[in-house]
C-alpha cells in the first residue's frame, strides 16, 4: 500500500485490517502518522485531526475503553420495530375514536330527530 498517497482513514483501515482486532486509539493513531511520515508540529493537533477523520468514517467503530476496531467485523444488529408496534397502537386508538366519534354523532342525530 502506498502510505503517502493514501489518506489518514484509509491507512487506519490497513493496519486495523491487518491486526483483525481493535486496536487502542492513540495506537492506531501514532502508526498511521508514522506510516504516513506525517510533519508534526503538534503532536496533539495531529492526533485531534486524526481522531476525527476515523470517528466521522463509517467504516470505524468505537469499541469502548478507547478501542478501535472496524464495522464489518461485526454483524449489523437486527432492530426491533418499536415504531411499528407503536404506529399499530396508534392505528388501533385512532380507530377506536373513530368509532367513538360516530356513536356520539349518531346519538346527537337520534336526539335531533326525536325533537
Amino acid at each position: 500500500m502506498d502510505f503517502l498517497h493514501s489518506s489518514e482513514t484509509d491507512v487506519a483501515y490497513y493496519i486495523l485490517n491487518l491486526a483483525n482486532k481493535p486496536i487502542f486509539f492513540k495506537d492506531l493513531i501514532l502508526e498511521v502518522i508514522e506510516k504516513k511520515c506525517k510533519p508534526v508540529q503538534s503532536l496533539s493537533a495531529s492526533i485531534s485531526e486524526v481522531y476525527t477523520l476515523i470517528n466521522m468514517d463509517a467504516r470505524f467503530q468505537h469499541t469502548g475503553n478507547g478501542m478501535w476496531g472496524l464495522v464489518e467485523w461485526n454483524p449489523p444488529e437486527t432492530k426491533r420495530s418499536s415504531v411499528s408496534s407503536s404506529s399499530s397502537s396508534a392505528s388501533k386508538m385512532k380507530a377506536m375514536s373513530n368509532r367513538r366519534r360516530t356513536s356520539l354523532l349518531e346519538g346527537i342525530q337520534d336526539d335531533t330527530d326525536k325533537a
